[in-house]
């Protein structure tokens, strides 16, 4: 079934709804866009399969989007086929991808429009629920995502007759309130709330917060199925992502830095002295290029130790350190980066940033599936079907 304009009529007869009525469905939701939706997918697709024997995937609406053999497809929905290998045309796993066009030709033509939408889902679903056990089904953000085109995740669900899972950042009151205000939405569309899963808590916290979210979710008739330990790794950028979101450019150590995972942001605004404290595995060094001092400290400790005393250096303002240094900095395998902006406006910039986790990203892939099977009750999950 190949993807390509999502307004694109199909040569078939309209489908009303899926026909695959065996298999058992969970649909993925979250109460906020980047809540830890994906995590939750990919750590529930492990503990499906120790169970079930197949396991299908797709994401129905995707807004972020990657081009895969000329076919537009979700940019989660690759990640998982890519980390799991799951043997269904990957267009089938992302029917509908919203480009910047989308809402605008939906919302001048929706009656000639939806029916098509909705056949291109129902059909993909078939496809990748053909002969599975359990399908997992990734919304877009929270229950009313969607709704400017007919298509919510909470009619969407409906559409797929699905039970649902949601995933909130962790906490007492806010969960609570966030759920109860998604909730609302899919009980409009008679859809069942079989779980809640709470993410990013503070492991000292966790009792606490399971303890007594756990009683003010059951208030709403929503059981909570897992909480889920803060990773600070999974939320940090490796360095070929930060460079690119800075526009910076490579002056060493490209090919052995890139994919240094960054989780803390130095500013060198200090003597060499002040600054050994901080040359540390992780650490991103950010720096003007003629502090020589600093630049020599994290040349000198890399040199020692022989390994990288820090995961890179990004030289501000687009100052360059003498030609001597440059020289002694080539010989080493220390990844450092050039960029225009000055060292707040880079500190800002990669603070703010938004990391998702990527088919490469060999060092999350384990921790992610260790998190959801750790922490989600699956029993208690399996037990609404």
């Amino acid at each position: 079934m190949p993807n390509l304009n999502p307004f694109d009529q199909p040569p078939l007869p309209l489908l009303a709804k899926p026909t695959n009525t065996i298999t058992k469905r969970i649909f993925v939701a979250a109460t906020r866009m980047n809540d830890g939706k994906t995590t939750a997918c990919l750590g529930l697709f492990t503990a499906l399969q120790y169970l079930y024997p197949r396991v299908g995937f797709i994401k129905p609406i995707g807004q972020r989007y990657v081009e895969v053999e000329g076919h537009k497809v979700d940019e989660d929905s690759y990640l998982l086929d890519m980390i799991y290998k799951v043997h269904v045309p990957i267009e089938s796993m992302s029917p509908i991808t919203i480009d910047q066009t989308f809402t605008r030709r939906f919302i001048d033509a929706p009656a000639e429009l939806y029916d098509g939408l909705v056949d291109r889902i129902c059909r993909a679903f078939d496809r990748v629920s053909w002969e599975k056990d359990f399908t997992l089904i990734e919304g877009t953000g929270h229950a009313g995502v969607g709704s400017v085109f007919d298509l919510s995740n909470a009619r969407v669900a409906k559409l797929l007759d699905a039970k649902v899972i949601l995933v909130c950042p962790g906490g007492i009151g806010r969960p609570i309130d966030e759920i109860a205000l998604n909730q609302a939405l899919f009980d409009r569309e008679g859809v069942e709330i079989i779980g809640a899963i709470l993410n990013k808590v503070e492991p000292e916290k966790i009792p606490q917060v399971a303890h007594y979210a756990g009683l003010g979710l059951g208030r709403l008739g929503v059981p909570l199925l897992g909480v889920i330990p803060v990773q600070k790794m999974l939320s940090a950028p490796n360095l070929l992502q930060v460079a690119e979101e800075i526009g910076g450019r490579w002056l060493n150590g490209h090919s052995t830095g890139a994919n240094e995972r960054i989780l803390r942001v130095v500013v060198g605004a200090m003597t060499a002295k002040g600054i050994i404290d901080h040359l540390q595995p992780g650490n991103l060094l950010i720096t003007p290029g003629d502090r020589d001092d600093v630049i020599l400290a994290a040349i000198s400790a890399t040199s020692i130790s022989g390994t990288k005393a820090i995961a890179g250096i990004i030289l501000t303002n687009d100052i360059l350190p003498h030609p001597k240094l440059l020289e002694l900095l080539a010989k080493t395998d220390l990844p450092v980066i050039a960029a225009r902006e000055d060292a707040y406006v880079i500190t800002s910039k990669i603070h703010n940033m938004t990391v998702k986790t990527q088919p490469q990203d060999s060092d999350k892939i384990p921790v992610i599936k260790k998190l959801i099977t750790d922490h989600v009750d699956l029993d208690k999950l399996l037990a609404a079907f």
